[in-house]
């Protein structure tokens, strides 16, 4: 297993012949700043014959380049209402794909600094980097091996301080990316659950991050009773049995930030027995992008080390079959909170996995320093229907909401192309879950999917704070824990294609960056 990254390099020198062609990003060649001059007579050369030059992608031949070649990827206007940084990430995916067409190994990204987006070299950076990856099963079947699409990705930067922090940060994040994509887009054999804690044991072996795998079907059943019941079906095929797999990382000196991490792992979701019929089923590999992100924001944590930060995961890894042993609507499941849960749809089993291991994390969290928890997870398609493709939701508890937590997260996200829309758990959303009945406590779901279902992605997230006993850790308790829930059904990519690795970026960017120096 090769989880190397593809590999970079920066130059200040635009005429360095050790590349093979430029890949310009910019929003327009008329305003190139002095040192990129040179650039620029071709383009408006190019311009006097084609007026639509910077509507799509072009290739140029311009003598004394690297390469002899220039492609030129326009992001189009940056400065509207609704503008923001992933235009310089689009267009240079779309230039790396061009650029790859062209038969380059050795592109070298140039994109000029604007003074209102001062990431969107990085930005650009993980865009080319987007178009770069190569998936896994790709590069374990490949005859002649060869981890990447190119020998080398040149990034421009004139200063050689910058030049070198970027491309320290740009491989950290992209190796994180790379673990989520490759956990979350490879098919529901080569990532089923046992499978995935192979992947992350060999990952993370001699590493900082520790690694504990839960197998024994007789202590999922104990410690997670609501994972199990999800479980129980695919526990009859050796090869696609549950696992909880726990990661804790702990950087040097006094711990001043507790970050506790639960990802929604199901490595294929049928619906169960309420399954899903009407060829809605294709894609469902990637149900378990949640947990491929808690990976991939472990691996980046392996890479920058960042001090006074402990952080501590878990990813449910499990398959929602449907058979003789499936859970089924109607069951009343005990979860580890003590709660009874009346079952009213299979189909709503990502909370189902999850539940559990946000009650332990809420245990442990009352003896850990300034702890914030959080779920993960491609939960509801009510998110993609509330806001679209491209956008993760985050809403918080109580305590979460006083600590502007969520909009500490859509601002960071903002300033690093990895965006998030804020939604609110109302009081509806609780009463949503009461249970009907003297039978039960709490109902996991209606009958309906949540695309049809009022508030259907705020819902999931007061279940989960009820089922697991958050409840009684709100800004009216003794010990207030501050709590998301975070629905990337929209950012986690699209299918076909490759996930994007939504929202381990703007992690990043919310707590490692402040505790590195990058």
């Amino acid at each position: 297993m090769c989880t190397s990254v593809q590999p970079l390099e920066w130059t200040d020198n635009l005429n360095n012949q050790n590349f093979d062609g430029i890949l310009l990003v910019t929003e327009n060649h008329d305003t190139l700043p002095a040192e990129l001059e040179s650039l620029k007579a071709p383009l408006q050369d190019y311009s006097a014959v084609d007026s639509g030059l910077g509507e799509e992608v072009v290739v140029l031949k311009v003598p004394d380049l690297p390469g002899n070649r220039l492609v030129f990827a326009s992001t189009g206007p940056v400065n509207r209402d609704y503008d923001d940084v992933r235009r310089y990430g689009d267009a240079a995916f779309n230039g790396m794909q061009r650029a790859l067409k062209a038969g380059m190994q050795r592109p070298l990204l140039v994109v000029p600094p604007n003074k209102d987006y001062k990431n969107n070299l990085l930005v650009a950076a993980l865009g080319a980097l987007q178009a770069l990856y190569m998936p896994l099963e790709v590069r374990e079947t490949k005859v002649k091996p060869a981890d990447w699409k190119v020998c080398v990705l040149g990034l421009w930067a004139s200063k050689g301080p910058e030049g070198r922090k970027l491309v320290e940060l740009a491989e950290a994040l992209e190796s994180g990316r790379l673990v989520c994509r490759d956990i979350g887009g490879s098919d529901p054999e080569r990532m089923a659950a046992p499978r995935v804690a192979e992947y992350v044991q060999e990952l993370f072996n001699n590493s900082p991050v520790q690694v504990e795998v839960v197998s024994d079907l007789a202590v999922l059943e104990k410690e997670y009773p609501c994972l199990a019941a999800v479980n129980r079906c695919a526990n009859s095929v050796p090869r696609h049995q549950g696992r909880v797999i726990k990661l804790q990382y702990c950087g040097e000196g006094p711990v001043t930030k507790t970050l506790m991490l639960v990802g929604k792992g199901i490595t294929y979701d049928t619906g169960g027995a309420d399954i899903k019929a009407g060829g809605i089923m294709a894609g469902m590999h990637r149900d378990k992008c949640g947990a491929a992100a808690v990976a991939g924001f472990f691996q980046i944590l392996a890479k920058l080390k960042p001090q006074h930060l402990k952080v501590i995961g878990a990813m449910a890894m499990v398959r929602n079959s449907v058979g003789a042993e499936c859970y089924v609507a109607d069951e009343l499941v005990v979860s580890r909170a003590g709660h009874r849960v009346r079952v009213g749809n299979t189909d709503a089993e990502g909370r189902m996995v999850m539940v559990d291991l946000l009650c332990e994390m809420k245990e442990k969290a009352v003896n850990e320093t300034s702890p914030q928890l959080f779920t993960i997870a491609t939960l509801t398609g009510h998110a993609i229907r509330a806001m679209g493709p491209n956008y993760s939701i985050i809403m918080d508890n109580g305590p979460a909401h006083r600590n502007d937590n969520a909009a500490q997260w859509q601002k960071a996200g903002e300033v690093i192309g990895d965006l998030f829309e804020v939604s609110m758990i109302r009081r509806e959303d609780y009463e949503f879950h009461k249970g009907k009945s003297e039978y039960e406590d709490i109902l996991q779901s209606n009958n309906l999917p949540s695309s049809a279902t009022p508030r259907g992605h705020q819902t999931p997230a007061a279940f989960l704070i009820m089922a697991s006993g958050l409840d009684k850790h709100g800004v009216d308790s003794d010990r207030p824990l501050p709590y998301s829930h975070v629905d990337i059904a929209g950012s986690s990519g699209p299918f076909p294609g490759i996930p994007t690795g939504a929202p381990i970026i703007a992690m990043t960017a919310n707590y490692i960056l402040p505790y590195h120096d990058v």
